[in-house]
Order: C-alpha cells, then sequence, then structure tokens
C-alpha cells in the first residue's frame, strides 16, 4: 500500500504534497475547509409554532387524500379532471291525449285496467331487456328495435304493447318511434294525429328530433310519428346524420328507453339500417307460421345488433300450463 504523510496545511512542503493523498492534496488546493451547513440567519421572525403547523397542514391534507368523504377540490386536485356528465335533452314535442278505447279495439294493454295474461306477458319481456340494458351501462342497450321477418307476425303489436309496458316503470321514459315509413301505423293505434317524425328528424339537419317527439297522458310514454317518406329513405337512413339524432334522443337520460317499430327485415331494408345503432333487437315470429329459415334469414339482416332476442307471438299452447292474468281473478282462499 502507498504510504501517506500528513501535510503540514501552514507551510506544506514539496516532499509533503506529493506524498498525500488525493483528498488532502484537493483541499490543500481548494480549501475545502470552509464547506458545511449554512448557517441559520439571525433575523427569522418569532414564531414558537411554526413548524408544529407545518407538520400539522402536511398531516392534514395526506388525511384529506385518503379519505373517501374527501372535500371535492381536495380530491379534483390530486387527480386528473373528471369529466363533465353531458347535458339531459328534453323531449318536449306537442303534447297527444291518447284514446282508451281505441286501445282496447286494437287488443293493446290498457293503463289503469285490471291485469290481464297479456300485461303480465310483457311484464317478464320487459324485466329481461331493462336488466341487459342497466347492465350494459351503454346508451345503445336503451334502444330496442322490435322488428319480424314478415308482415303479420305481430312486430307493431308486440312494440305498442312493450311501450306501454315500460313506461309504467318508475322513473323511465319511453319514445316509441314508428320506423316504419312506408306503411306507418303507431298514431293510428293510439288513436292521436300524425304530426311530423322520425324521416324529418334524420333528413333536416335543422331540425330538433327531441321536437317531434309527442307527450301523451300515458305516464311516461312519448310517441314519434314516421315522418315524411321519400324514395330515398334507405339512404338517408344509413347517413350518419341518423346516428346523431338517436344520440341526441338519449343524450344524458340513463332511464330513457327508445323502442322502434320497423318494417319487416325480409321486406324492406330499414330494420337492417337501423340494426347497427340500437343494442338491443327482439325479432317477432308468429307461432305456427313463421319458418326457421326465415328467422335465421333476418337474424343474418340484424346481425349489426349485438344482442338479438327472439319473441314467440301468438302460441297458444304452453307445455308448462302457463296461465299469466288468470291468478288474478281467482277468488282467494
Amino acid at each position: 500500500m502507498t504510504k501517506h504523510t500528513p501535510i503540514d496545511r501552514a507551510n506544506p512542503t514539496r516532499a509533503s504534497r506529493r506524498n498525500s493523498s488525493l483528498f488532502e492534496r484537493a483541499d490543500a488546493a481548494f480549501g475545502l475547509d470552509g464547506m458545511g451547513p449554512a448557517a441559520v440567519p439571525s433575523n427569522l421572525p418569532e414564531n414558537e409554532n411554526h413548524m408544529q403547523q407545518a407538520v400539522d397542514r402536511a398531516a392534514e391534507a395526506g388525511l384529506r387524500e385518503q379519505s373517501p368523504e374527501a372535500e371535492p377540490q381536495y380530491q379534483a386536485r390530486a387527480g386528473a379532471p373528471q369529466p363533465r356528465p353531458e347535458p339531459r335533452v328534453t323531449l318536449c314535442g306537442p303534447h297527444a291525449k291518447i284514446d282508451r278505447d281505441t286501445l282496447r279495439k286494437a287488443g293493446l294493454i290498457v293503463p289503469g285496467d285490471p291485469v290481464t295474461g297479456l300485461l303480465e306477458e310483457f311484464r317478464i319481456i320487459k324485466r329481461e331487456l331493462l336488466a341487459d340494458a342497466r347492465a350494459a351501462q351503454d346508451a345503445k342497450a336503451q334502444r330496442i328495435l322490435i322488428c319480424s321477418p314478415h308482415s303479420g307476425d305481430g312486430k307493431t303489436f308486440c312494440a305498442s304493447n312493450l311501450a306501454i309496458a315500460l313506461s309504467a316503470e318508475r322513473d323511465v321514459e319511453v319514445l316509441l318511434i314508428d320506423a316504419d315509413v312506408m306503411k306507418p301505423s303507431i298514431t293510428r293505434r293510439f288513436g292521436i294525429g300524425s304530426e311530423l317524425g322520425f324521416m324529418d328528424a334524420v333528413v333536416d339537419r335543422g331540425q330538433r328530433p327531441e321536437e317531434l317527439a309527442m307527450s301523451t297522458d300515458i305516464e311516461g310514454l312519448f310517441i314519434m310519428s314516421a315522418g315524411s317518406s321519400s324514395a330515398r329513405d334507405a339512404e338517408y337512413l344509413a347517413s350518419a346524420r341518423t346516428g346523431h339524432v338517436l344520440d341526441r334522443l338519449t343524450r344524458g337520460a340513463p332511464n330513457r328507453f327508445v323502442i322502434f317499430d320497423t318494417p319487416p327485415a325480409l321486406a324492406a331494408s330499414p330494420a337492417a339500417e337501423l340494426a347497427s345503432h340500437v343494442g338491443q333487437a327482439v325479432l317477432v315470429a308468429r307461432a305456427d307460421d313463421t319458418s326457421r329459415a326465415a328467422l335465421e334469414d333476418a337474424q343474418q339482416l340484424l346481425s349489426a345488433c349485438p344482442d338479438i332476442k327472439l319473441l314467440l307471438n301468438a302460441a297458444q299452447f304452453s307445455p308448462s300450463g302457463r296461465r299469466f292474468g288468470e291468478y288474478y281473478g281467482e277468488e282467494k282462499d
């Protein structure tokens, strides 16, 4: 090992410098003896508790960040800015009074009338649709397309009854849209006048769709007529404008459901065009009439919708003996 001789810093000799370590030579050359912690200024304000106050503020900030009941302003500083909820679009069309006798003649559910088997059936159907929509947590799942392979299968009957049954839910709004532009029938079935409607909102970019949704005297139920028809309806429905219209009708309203009554899937294209804008589709088949091949073909046309359900209409036989509605008329034991 190399032997190091201490340096006489007052009178260093050349030999002593040569035999010293690098640290000692650096100390002699640059004078490191003066380095050390800075002295505390003598003019600091007198405050016996300033250190304790700093500790208390730090502890309080830490508790606010960890506590779930922290004040919003502290949470906002600690994390990323929270997105603002979308403003709710209010349906604000003209008001229409629905003739209950017209509903009865059409074989539809009549709000306020005694419970029937028909009402019980659609209560079960709506429960599954509601559950799937809420599980999805997506505005598209709030849009439900009702379709059938052929005319006469009962799609409009099912769409109308489903809308009435859904509107009975607490804090739920239902907008029933007549999307069968060539053969509209929703307003006639409800006994109300036909106004500007769905296709007018799709064609006219200056038209606000919420202004075409008619409120009714059935609480929670709104109706939009089919509107004006043209030879270019399919092209209009395939445009980006359709998505804008439907997004606006459900914007900021997680408890609003839009039900579409569309033309038969195997007879006209609107059902296939609208399938990409909805989260659920109900394919109505008529018992002992609709063929399996027709159902498979219609399902393929509606494949843009991620969730297609089958509804069997006009069934006369139940292997389990299901008889909804009769229980309410039975005498109590």
